[in-house]
């Protein structure tokens, strides 16, 4: 047990730059899987036919291939026909591309679930068809669509695994390579479920809190301070948003 103790500490810097690389993958790539699901997600309502197929068959198209394969194809195959892309990037470009197909169904599906009375409220004010989706369809539907963002979010993270295959030295990378020099397999891996253990847990709590504010502002719950302060809300005390 000493010895993998030994090359566990000796095995901390490699982990270390393997954590920020996962990293890397997942901010990027949940910031182009976001991007993409906002834009695929609302282009799939509009009255456009044609916008609506493009938006459905890539929707359709990352959704329904494999993330490895895609992986694969963005670094192995692209070089043969002359695009050569940076290991950090096509890892990122794939992520938020399969997991960006995902998400848009996510969005979609909560703008729908928006009430129709809403929107004709909205129509009823004179507002735009950018104002109605701006100030009253995408503040009701944002909040029911966080949670489900947020799960497609850590499978990203666990998603970055795959980086390995593109020779990125990743968390998963570094926690073979644990693995090699102790010959524990038990012990490696088990490092390495509670290094993802701990990075998801620190994932959900951010989107617990983003969750929470989407619903204080639109008067369904607490403000983040009193979340934060752990004290409930007062029932006769004015909420207000931080």
């Amino acid at each position: 047990m000493s010895h993998d103790l030994d090359a566990l500490v000796d095995a901390l810097p490699a982990l270390g730059r393997g954590i920020v690389v996962t990293l890397e993958l997942t901010a990027g790539g949940g910031l182009l899987a976001f991007a993409l699901a906002l834009t695929l997600g609302t282009l799939v309502r509009v009255r456009s036919l044609p916008i609506r197929f493009v938006a459905r068959v890539l929707i359709e198209f990352f959704r329904g291939t494999s993330l490895v394969v895609q992986l694969f194809w963005l670094f192995y195959v692209l070089p043969l026909l002359g695009y050569q892309l940076d290991p950090v990037f096509c890892g990122v470009l794939a992520l938020g591309l399969n997991y960006g197909a995902y998400g848009a169904e996510v969005v979609r599906g909560a703008l729908n679930a928006v009430p129709p009375a809403q929107v004709e409220a909205a129509v009823a004010l004179n507002f735009t068809a950018r104002q109605r989706l701006t100030r009253v369809v995408f503040p009701q539907a944002w909040a029911m669509m966080i949670p489900s963002l947020g799960n497609l979010l850590i499978h990203l993270l666990k998603g970055t695994a795959f980086a390995s295959f593109i020779t990125l030295q990743d968390l998963t990378a570094g926690i073979v390579d644990l693995q090699k020099t102790t010959g524990d397999t038990l012990f490696s891996f088990g490092v390495g479920l509670v290094i993802y253990l701990v990075l998801a847990y620190v994932v959900t709590l951010f989107i617990n809190l983003a969750e929470a504010r989407a619903k204080h502002r639109l008067g369904r719950g607490p403000t983040l301070r009193e979340i934060l302060s752990l004290r409930p809300q007062s029932q006769d005390a004015p909420g207000g948003a931080l």
